[in-house]
C-alpha cells in the first residue's frame, strides 16, 4: 500500500485573509508534489473589555461583533474557494476552527503536528505569513514550505539543499527528498566565508552519499561575497536551475519572541523562490 503524504494549509481570516491567487498557488503546489491537502480556516473571537467613557463615544461591542462576523464570512468564502478549486485527488479536508485571536498561531502549530509539512503562501504585504511560519517551524516539529507569489507549481525534478553538515540541514534534506520526483537531481550548496564548517569536503561528501542511494547529485562551494546569506543561497539555487531550496531553520522561541538565525531571518524577510525550512 502506498503512503500518501498530507500537507497542512492554515488560513487566517483576521485581520485580512490571504489573496485568492496565493491560496490557489498553494493548491497547485500540493497537486504538483502529489500531496493530500488538509486545511484549517480560523475564525477569531476578540476580547471584550469595557472601556468606560470610550463606550459612550464608540460602539465598541458593535465594532467587535462586526469584526467577528467578517472573520466568519471570510472563512465561509475561503472554504467555498477551496472546495471549488482543489482537485479531487487531493482528498481535500477542510476544518473550520474558532479560536481567540491571540491563540491562533499556537492552534495552527498544534494541528500541523498531525501532517507531513505545512504550506505557507507568502505575501510581502503582511507579517502574518512570517508569524505563522515561525510558529509552525519552531512549535510543530514539521517542515514549512514557503511559497512566494507567482512561483510555478510543477513536479519537483531539481532540489537544492543548503548544506553545512548540521542537524537541521540533515533534517531539511530528509524532509525534502520525499518530494523529489523519481529520477530527479539534487544540488548540494555549501556557503563559504560565513561560519566554520569543520571540513573542506562536506558538500562533496553529501553528493557522494546521495549518489550511493541512486540519486543524481552534484555539489558546489559558493562564496558569500557581499550579499546577505539568504539572498546568496537563493541566487545560487536559482543559478543551478533548482525549483526548491531546502535548508535548516535556526532559532528558538521564548514566549512568542522568536530569535532567528541570520539565514533564517533573511529567508523570512526576502523570499525569492520556494524554500523548505526544517528545524
Amino acid at each position: 500500500m502506498s503512503i500518501k503524504r498530507i500537507a497542512y494549509l492554515p488560513l487566517s481570516s483576521y485581520p485580512e485573509p490571504l489573496a485568492e491567487d496565493l491560496i490557489l498557488g498553494a493548491i497547485g503546489f500540493a497537486a504538483a508534489f502529489q500531496l493530500g491537502l488538509a486545511v484549517d480556516t480560523f475564525e477569531v473571537t476578540l476580547p471584550r473589555r469595557p472601556s468606560g467613557f470610550g463606550d459612550a463615544l464608540l460602539d465598541v461591542s458593535g465594532l467587535i461583533q462586526a469584526s467577528e462576523e467578517k472573520s466568519r464570512a471570510e472563512c465561509r468564502r475561503l472554504e467555498d474557494l477551496l472546495r471549488t478549486s482543489a482537485p479531487a485527488e487531493s482528498g481535500l479536508s477542510v476544518h473550520h476552527r474558532k479560536v481567540a485571536s491571540g491563540l491562533m498561531l499556537d492552534a495552527a502549530a498544534t494541528e500541523a503536528r498531525y501532517h507531513d509539512l505545512a504550506l505557507i503562501p507568502w505575501s510581502g504585504q503582511s507579517h502574518a505569513p512570517q508569524d505563522m511560519a515561525e510558529a509552525i517551524l519552531f512549535g510543530a516539529g514539521r517542515p514549512v514550505l514557503l511559497l512566494p507569489p507567482g512561483a510555478a507549481a510543477a513536479p519537483l525534478s531539481h532540489l537544492a539543499v543548503a548544506w553545512d553538515g548540521s542537524r537541521v540541514a540533515a533534517r531539511a534534506l530528509g524532509d525534502a527528498l520525499p518530494l523529489l520526483e523519481p529520477g530527479g537531481r539534487v544540488s548540494v550548496l555549501t556557503l563559504r566565508g560565513e561560519k566554520p564548517l569543520g571540513a573542506d569536503n562536506i558538500a562533496e561528501k553529501l553528493a557522494t552519499a546521495l549518489k550511493q542511494r541512486g540519486i543524481e547529485a552534484s555539489f558546489r562551494d559558493i562564496e558569500r561575497g557581499d550579499q546577505p546569506i539568504a539572498a546568496r543561497l537563493q541566487r545560487a539555487a536559482q543559478d543551478q536551475g533548482a525549483q526548491l531550496l531546502a535548508m535548516g531553520g535556526f532559532g528558538h522561541s521564548r514566549l512568542r519572541d522568536f530569535v532567528l538565525g541570520g539565514a533564517t531571518k533573511g529567508i523570512l524577510s526576502h523570499l525569492e523562490m520556494p524554500v523548505l525550512l526544517a528545524h
